[in-house]
C-alpha cells in the first residue's frame, strides 16, 4: 500500500508539471505529438486531436513531446514556429504549474490543521534572552536577518546555520502589534563527554564513537560493552544515568571497564569539555487553526517555505556542507513517502491525508525549483537559451544548443544512477 500511495503522489506531481507544458503548447498552437505518464514501453495508448496519450510501464516520470522541439524544424505547428515569448511560456509552465499545485494543496492543509507561527513559548529564567527583554508570547519575525514566517522556518535556518559562541543573536519580534528588536550573546552549556553513542537507551553497548573524542582515542570500538565506571557497575542505561547524576563527569580522569569478545579491558579516560551555545528560548512548531483570508495567505507562506528550504539545501550542497549521500532520487522519494505513510497510520486518517499532501507539496515545490535551475536539458537550461534569443532577437545556433542539452542530459543521467544507487543502499 505504501508503494502504491508513493507512486500515485509522484505521478500526480509529474503529471501536473507536464500538463503545464501541454496546455501552454496548445495555447501557442504547437503540435503535441505525445503526452505520457511514465517511462518505457506503452501500456495504454490512444490518439485524439493529433496527440497520442500514453500510460507507460515505469510510473516514475512523464513527458510532453512537441513537434520540432529538439530539431531545427520551424514549420507550422512546430515548437520553433511559436514566438520566443510563447516558447518561454511553454517551458516555464511546467515549474509554474508545480508551484500552483503546491499552493492548492497547502491551502487544503492550512484549512484543515492550520499553520505554525514562530511564537516564543518559554524563555529560560536568568538567561541572556530574558535579560535582553524577550518574553513568552513574542512572535519571531526575523532571526539573524533571516525573515521568519513559520516556526519551521526558524528550525531549518538554525539547523543549517549552527550557532557559535562568538555570535550575537539578533531577533525581531512582534509584541502587541509592534515590532521590537532584541540582541544578545548566547548562553553556553558546558558538559563533559566520553564521546560515544549507545545502541539504545537501556543498553551500554557502544553503537558508534564520536571522532576525536576520548573513547575513540583510547581505542574502544563499536560493539564494545561498557560494564563499569571507576569500579561502579553500570549494567544498563538506567544505572549509567544514575551514576552520572551522583558523579557528574568533569575534567578529572575516570577508569572505564569494558568487554570485547568475552574479554575485559580497562582504559583511563579524561572526559572532554563540550560547549553548546544556546538561544535561551523555546518556540512553537505546532499548528494553530486559522480561517478566512489567512488560509490563502498561509497557504502561500507554506509554498514559500518549501521553495526557500529547497534553495537553502542547494546552497549547502554547493558549499560542501551537504554531500552526495544527502541527495535523494525517485527511489529515495518513494521510500520517504512510504515511511511517512507508515508513521502516520497511528495518528488517524486525517493526519495520514495531511502528511501525504505535505509530501506532495514538498515534492512539487522541489520539482519546480530544480527544473528552473540553469542546467542544460532542464527547463531552466532551455530558458537560458530562449532568453538569450529574446535579447539578441535571433536564436542561438540550434545545433550547438542541442549538443549542450544532450551533454547535460548525459550528466544528469549519470548523476541519477549515482543517486539511485545511494537510495538503494539506504533502503537495504
Amino acid at each position: 500500500m505504501r508503494f502504491v500511495i508513493a507512486v500515485i503522489i509522484f505521478s500526480v506531481v509529474i503529471l501536473i508539471h507536464e500538463l503545464g507544458h501541454f496546455l501552454l503548447a496548445k495555447k501557442n498552437h504547437i503540435e503535441v505529438l505525445e503526452f505520457s505518464l511514465g517511462m518505457g514501453p506503452r501500456i495504454l495508448s490512444t490518439v485524439k486531436g493529433g496527440t497520442r496519450y500514453s500510460l507507460k510501464l515505469l510510473p516514475l516520470g512523464g513527458s510532453c513531446a512537441m513537434a520540432g522541439e529538439d530539431a531545427e524544424d520551424d514549420g507550422p505547428g512546430t515548437f520553433n514556429s511559436a514566438s520566443v515569448w510563447g516558447r518561454i511560456a511553454v517551458v516555464a509552465a511546467g515549474p509554474v504549474f508545480n508551484f500552483l499545485l503546491a499552493f492548492v494543496l497547502s491551502v487544503i492543509i492550512v484549512g484543515c490543521i492550520g499553520y505554525d507561527p514562530a511564537t516564543v513559548l518559554e524563555v529560560t529564567e536568568g538567561s541572556s534572552a530574558e535579560k535582553a527583554g524577550l518574553e513568552a508570547g513574542d512572535v519571531i519575525t526575523q532571526y539573524q536577518g533571516y525573515h521568519i514566517d513559520l516556526g519551521k522556518d526558524l528550525y531549518v535556518y538554525t539547523y543549517l546555520n549552527e550557532l557559535q559562541e562568538e555570535d550575537t543573536i539578533h531577533l525581531k519580534v512582534k509584541r502587541d502589534g509592534e515590532i521590537k528588536e532584541i540582541s544578545y550573546k548566547p548562553d553556553v552549556n558546558v558538559r563533559y563527554l566520553l564521546g560515544f553513542n549507545r545502541s539504545d537507551a537501556n543498553s551500554m553497548t557502544v553503537e558508534s564513537l564520536i571522532k576525536g573524542m576520548p573513547l575513540e582515542e583510547a581505542g574502544l570500538e563499536a560493539g564494545d560493552v561498557i560494564t563499569r565506571i571507576n569500579g561502579v557497575e553500570v549494567p544498563d542505561g538506567a544505572a549509567y544515568e544514575k551514576y552520572l547524576e551522583k558523579h557528574p563527569l568533569s575534567d578529572q580522569p575516570v577508569t572505564i571497564t569494558y568487554e570485547r569478545n568475552g574479554l575485559e579491558y580497562e582504559a583511563e579516560i579524561t572526559p572532554r569539555e563540550y560547549r553548546t551555545p544556546v538561544t535561551g528560548f523555546g518556540y512553537n512548531t505546532y499548528s494553530e487553526k486559522t480561517s478566512g483570508f489567512n488560509v490563502l495567505k498561509y497557504g502561500a507562506v507554506e509554498v514559500k517555505y518549501m521553495i526557500r528550504t529547497t534553495i537553502l539545501s542547494l546552497k549547502e550542497l554547493v558549499s560542501g556542507h551537504l554531500g552526495m549521500k544527502d541527495l535523494s532520487g525517485p527511489v529515495g522519494v518513494v521510500d520517504a513517502i512510504g515511511d511517512t505513510y507508515e508513521q502516520s497510520r497511528n495518528e488517524g486518517t486525517l493526519m495520514i491525508w495531511m502528511n501525504m499532501l505535505n509530501m506532495a507539496v514538498l515534492l512539487s515545490a522541489n520539482l519546480g525549483v530544480m527544473n528552473l535551475l540553469p542546467i542544460p536539458a532542464l527547463d531552466g537550461g532551455r530558458l537560458v537559451f530562449l532568453l538569450a534569443e529574446a535579447i539578441r532577437r535571433k536564436p542561438v545556433n540550434r545545433q550547438i544548443e542541442g549538443m549542450v542539452h544532450f551533454a547535460g542530459l548525459m550528466l544528469l543521467m549519470a548523476l541519477m544512477v549515482v543517486v539511485m544507487y545511494n537510495d538503494i543502499l539506504k533502503i537495504f
